[in-house]
C-alpha cells in the first residue's frame, strides 16, 4: 500500500477496471494521476490526463461493448499485474491479454496493456 492512501493497489486497479467497463469517463480520469502514461499492447503509449480524456472519450464511443474481465490478480507494493481477457465485437480487441498497474498516492500513474505470451506473464510474475 502507497502510505499517502490507504488503499490497497488491487482496489484502486479494479476500480480503474469498473471505470473501463462501464464507460465511466469521469470516474476514470479522478482515478488518474495527472502525468498518467496509457501504454497499449504494441508499446504505443499516451501520456497527460488531458490527452487520455479524449482517448478514453473516443474509444468509449467507437466500443461501447468493450470489456475486460480479470482472471488473476497479484501486488507487487505499487504495482499490479493482471491476467484476463477483453470482450468486445471488435474482432482486435477481443481475447486474452494481459494488464500492469502502476499505483502512486491512491491512482493510476500507468496502465499498461501486454500481449498474453510466455514472456509477457514471467515478466509481470506469473509463471
Amino acid at each position: 500500500m502507497n502510505e499517502s492512501d490507504p488503499r490497497d493497489p488491487l482496489l484502486i486497479a479494479l476500480l480503474f477496471n469498473e471505470c473501463i467497463n462501464t464507460g465511466d469517463l469521469y470516474g476514470l480520469c479522478a482515478l488518474m494521476t495527472p502525468d498518467h502514461v496509457f501504454i497499449d499492447a504494441r508499446g504505443g503509449a499516451s501520456r497527460g490526463a488531458t490527452v487520455l480524456w479524449a482517448a478514453w472519450r473516443d474509444f468509449f464511443r467507437k466500443y461501447p461493448d468493450y470489456r475486460n474481465h480479470f482472471s488473476m490478480l497479484r501486488s507487487t507494493g505499487a504495482t499490479v499485474s493482471i491476467i484476463g481477457c477483453s470482450t468486445c465485437s471488435c474482432e482486435d480487441l477481443d481475447g486474452p491479454a494481459l494488464w500492469s498497474a502502476r499505483i502512486e498516492a491512491g491512482r493510476v500513474a500507468e496502465w499498461r496493456v501486454w500481449l498474453d505470451t510466455r514472456g509477457n506473464r514471467e515478466l509481470l510474475g506469473f509463471r
